[in-house]
């Protein structure tokens, strides 16, 4: 190996597996290994680096990056557990009391979070005027009232994407009653949408905790390995952060696993534009690449039961992945919604265990060879009707996911895509590419850092172009911030949605911005 060989080490923690593997500063895939992901998560990342790093003869050295996706912050809001208390504080007075924070939440997450809520006096217009002034009185009031229980703080104003000053205000307020305690500003995380975007607030106070749990981990488990690198945890739109925005913003980590793998399946086949089946241990999610990054949701994102407005990749998910267990129901064939999950290498049927799973049908079907096909001969006819009903709900997704009638090429990645037909109707070819079973952690290690600013602008007298240079400068400076090299931070996309009815050019402007990682 030269001696400044610089390499990066990709980690994905899936439902059943954690996967690892190193790659150099070519780009060339020196080592991967897959470990089953072990129920505390952190024990799994540490075997899966160590068992990688032994495959690299004093890589441990020579690593300059290690990025990790993980579903730590999901599975915490899925199983309401390790949340920080949080006081939700809405700048909304006297206009929005007709439905308070948190009105639609799940009464157990609602339980397992809040410490207390309030709406005070202020908020500003869509075109930046103040509503009414903000009642600094009542702030410190509220957050008297929640000191001895408050864990992190979550401020969301009207309309504060077009206008901030009174979040950063009130955060001050925090800083003077509460002292050193994390505060999440509703306009840095979500888009316009008072209610999605105050859920989305409340969501990433509570998970600073974990984030910190996460971030501790990581560089524990690359210390006790050796490495002195730096550590950089995947997003939700496919790029990278610094472990201090994670712990600022945890919840942009939510959705990153499927975003890895299409980034991998991107590098994996050169594609830019591709539907890509992304078929784990427990799930199947299915998206579209568009220019090499996974198309955004345009629409409000249920999490745990909560809507939110912040950036997600849009994905169809089926509850269909190797470890779903296969049975009959009333003389059908029925597909989960149980999983072996990271049992699977003991208890399915062609590793000499008692339950038929998908992964059982795929090598009842011919597609796939893994273990002892002879042990699913007692249940061959299940298995292959299993295999037609999967490929029918895949069908069914893949139509879901596509918003034209034009075919793309499907990239099939995952632990289980040999479960993807190699003809599928309404695809344009099926392609399963070598390495495909760690897509999802290559996709994190060749992963660039990128910068999002999502604001309403008013045009005014500075006009249309003072606007855009300025939302361009504030996505760059973003995509700075998490981690990018400022020499080679490009503009990827710029949209722009002008807002009708107002008495002045107003306009919602969406800019993202990435680079590669700044390299020292």
């Amino acid at each position: 190996m030269r001696e400044s060989s610089r390499l990066r080490v990709g980690i994905d923690v899936g439902g059943t597996n954690t996967d690892a593997v190193i790659m150099d500063d070519q780009d060339k895939l020196l080592a991967k290994v897959k470990h089953p992901t072990t129920s505390d998560v952190t024990t799994g990342i540490l075997s899966a680096l160590r068992l990688v790093l032994e495959q690299v003869p004093g890589a441990a050295a020579n690593v300059s990056h290690v990025m990790l996706g993980t579903t730590h912050a999901t599975n915490a809001i899925l199983e309401r557990r390790n949340l920080n208390r949080v006081a939700a504080l809405r700048l909304g007075g006297p206009a929005t009391h007709a439905i308070p924070p948190l009105t639609s939440w799940p009464d157990d997450l609602k339980a397992a979070i809040s410490c207390g809520e309030a709406i005070v006096d202020g908020g500003v217009e869509m075109t930046g005027e103040p509503i009414v002034p903000l009642d600094e009185d009542a702030v410190r009031r509220f957050l008297d009232s929640v000191s001895e229980q408050v864990e992190g703080v979550a401020i969301s104003g009207v309309f504060s994407p077009v206008l901030s000053d009174q979040e950063y205000r009130v955060a001050e307020l925090v800083r003077e009653v509460l002292g050193d305690i994390p505060v999440s500003l509703s306009h840095e995380i979500g888009s316009l949408g008072l209610l999605e975007r105050e859920n989305a607030c409340v969501l990433n106070a509570a998970l600073v905790a974990v984030a910190e749990r996460v971030t501790t981990g990581l560089s524990n488990a690359m210390t006790a390995n050796g490495i002195t690198a730096e550590a950089y945890i995947a997003q939700n739109d496919g790029t990278l952060m610094s472990l201090d925005y994670v712990r600022r913003y945890p919840i942009l980590t939510i959705g990153s696993g499927p975003t890895n793998s299409m980034r991998g399946a991107s590098y994996l086949t050169g594609a830019t534009d591709a539907l890509v089946v992304d078929v784990g241990g427990t799930s199947t999610d299915i998206g579209i690449l568009t220019s090499g990054f996974p198309r955004e949701s345009s629409t409000a994102v249920e999490i745990g039961g909560v809507r939110t407005n912040f950036r997600m990749p849009d994905l169809v998910s089926l509850a269909i992945g190797g470890g779903t267990i296969v049975g009959e129901a009333g003389g059908a064939v029925s597909l989960g919604p149980g999983s072996v999950g990271y049992r699977l290498a003991t208890e399915a049927l062609v590793f000499g265990g008692a339950v038929p799973t998908v992964t059982d049908a795929i090598v009842a079907s011919g597609r796939a060879r893994i273990g002892d096909a002879a042990m699913t001969a007692g249940s061959r006819e299940m298995l292959l009707r299993a295999i037609a009903a999967c490929d029918a709900r895949i069908e069914d997704g893949v139509d879901r996911v596509k918003t034209s009638g034009r075919e793309l090429p499907l990239i099939a990645v995952g632990g289980g895509s040999g479960l993807i037909s190699e003809t599928l109707a309404g695809v344009a070819g099926v392609h399963r590419p070598e390495n495909y079973d760690v897509a999802n952690a290559i996709g994190a290690a060749i992963a660039s850092v990128s910068g999002e600013l999502d604001r309403v602008f008013a045009y005014g007298k500075d006009g249309r172009d003072e606007a855009i240079a300025e939302a361009v400068r504030l996505a760059r400076d973003e995509a700075i911030r998490a981690g990018a090299d400022p020499a080679q931070v490009e503009v990827v996309e710029i949209e722009e949605v002008p807002l009708a009815y107002l008495t002045e050019p107003v306009a919602r402007v969406r800019v993202k911005a990435a680079g590669p990682l700044k390299m020292h």
